[in-house]
């Protein structure tokens, strides 16, 4: 179990800002694991937005600190970054990753993408009250809102993974293939895992293609669009 607990270059929860924050949030909180797990996940889910557009295979955008001092990213650095601020207080973590399909993704993204699924979605398992209990903090409230999905909650005792439908009852998240949970972030095998499913996206070289975009820009022009006709 040791080895869910101590920092690494991804899981850095000793990096000086990533401590502040982590106990910014925590102030006033019960020294109880699950209470400062519920509020931790919460910090993560909201001050940092989902944004799939601004992936990049530089290792260090795949660590906790540079998600918080990001702002925004896709769901493997926000799982990292709740895993790290878990490890800081004495509750082991491990990331877990599995292919998803999106039915309420983006046009605007699937055709990015050139596809529907999503490779290497990224959750985070934490050990509390001797068991492991999922938590996916990707989704801010913001994005759900314009999405008309409810946002994930965590209590601490169920897993917490995406919905499979919207509060309309359409189709929205399914899991459609579990690649298994580590103990640290395998760098190498997610980007291989996203070369192999989305070589357009990469320059001859095997370099990323930049691209700027926003999934809650996206979700807002469809909405206005849908409510103008």
């Amino acid at each position: 179990m040791e080895r869910y607990l101590q920092p690494t270059a991804f899981f850095n929860y000793d990096q000086p800002e990533l401590k502040a924050w982590i106990a910014d949030q925590l102030e006033g909180v019960p020294d109880d694991p699950v209470e400062q797990a519920k509020t931790l996940y919460l910090a993560v889910r909201d001050s940092v937005s989902y944004n799939p557009y601004v992936f990049q295979t530089n290792p260090k955008t795949f660590s906790a600190s540079y998600a918080l001092e990001s702002g925004e990213t896709y769901c493997i650095p926000k799982a990292v970054l709740l895993g790290a601020a878990a490890r800081s207080v004495g509750i082991p973590s491990r990331l877990g990753l599995a292919d998803v399909r999106n039915h309420l993704s983006s046009q605007k993204l699937i055709d990015y993408l050139q596809s529907d699924i999503f490779r290497m979605h990224g959750f985070i398992e934490l050990y509390l009250n001797g068991k492991w209990v999922k938590a996916t903090p990707a989704f801010n409230a913001r994005l759900c809102e314009l999405m008309s999905v409810e946002p994930l909650e965590f209590d601490g005792v169920h897993d917490s993974i995406f919905q499979e439908y919207t509060e309309s009852g359409d189709a929205h998240m399914e899991y459609v293939n579990d690649h298994g949970v580590f103990d640290d972030v395998p760098h190498e095998f997610i980007v291989d895992g996203i070369k192999a499913a989305y070589g357009h996206l990469f320059s001859a070289n095997d370099v990323e293609k930049s691209f700027q975009g926003s999934l809650e820009t996206d979700v807002s022009s469809t909405t206005s669009a849908t409510g103008a006709d």
